[in-house]
């Protein structure tokens, strides 16, 4: 139950949308089973209108987990695109490498190991999609660490962000998420009062935000 939307509305979208196949298909399962987060199936095909609508060239992504989303991002785009992705957790590191050798990515995904407050600060270059799906209750330093190296006219897509509708009313929230809601709603407020970017908040899959920066 998300608390986002009817759970009979959610479980008709996931029924309606076309299944993954091959190794995507098999990363869901794997998450599925062992409770890894992954982007859910409604963003993941947001995404790929977005992807396909936009065809951006370098993707910058903070939360790797096992590599789904960035071995999504690339299959969209055929390979054509640059993926840099960061994440600590080396269990993670380690099936994420796994997967994107099996997906025949390697020259396409790059992943940084470590915190990422570290390796954003590092990164070189501009990108055309920023995507945040990491700790909750840091994408506002996230946001900061990233938000100059995206392109005029790109988009940051943030993930998770009505947090189990917990974000959206306090009738949802538990006691001790209470300092990541307090952080998630102060992130969304300065999303949407930027002068510099034009974002919606959509309350697809776990809530997703997009900003296009101007």
């Amino acid at each position: 139950m998300s608390n986002i939307v009817d759970d009979r509305v959610e479980d008709y979208i996931r029924k309606t949308l076309n299944e993954k196949e091959g190794l995507l298909k098999e990363l869901e399962d794997y998450a599925h089973e062992y409770k890894v987060p992954i982007i859910h199936k409604e963003i993941s095909d947001l995404l790929k209108v977005l992807l396909k609508m936009n065809r951006p060239k370098r993707i910058l992504e903070v939360g790797c987990a096992i590599g789904y989303s960035s071995i999504f991002f690339t299959t969209v785009l055929d390979g054509e695109v640059e993926v840099i992705t960061c994440e600590r957790n080396e269990s993670m590191i380690e099936k994420a490498r796994a997967n994107i050798e099996r997906a025949g990515f390697t020259d396409k995904i790059t992943i940084l190991e470590g915190d990422a407050e570290e390796r954003l600060a590092e990164v070189q270059g501009e990108f055309d999609m920023i995507f945040i799906d990491a700790a909750k209750g840091q994408y506002k330093l996230f946001f900061d660490l990233v938000i100059d190296k995206l392109k005029s006219g790109g988009i940051v897509v943030s993930d998770n962000i009505l947090y189990k509708g917990m974000v959206a009313s306090d009738d949802f929230v538990i006691r001790r998420k209470k300092t990541i809601v307090k952080r998630m709603r102060n992130y969304l407020d300065f999303l949407c009062n930027n002068d510099e970017l034009s974002t919606s908040l959509l309350p697809v899959g776990d809530g997703v935000a997009i900003s296009y920066k101007e």
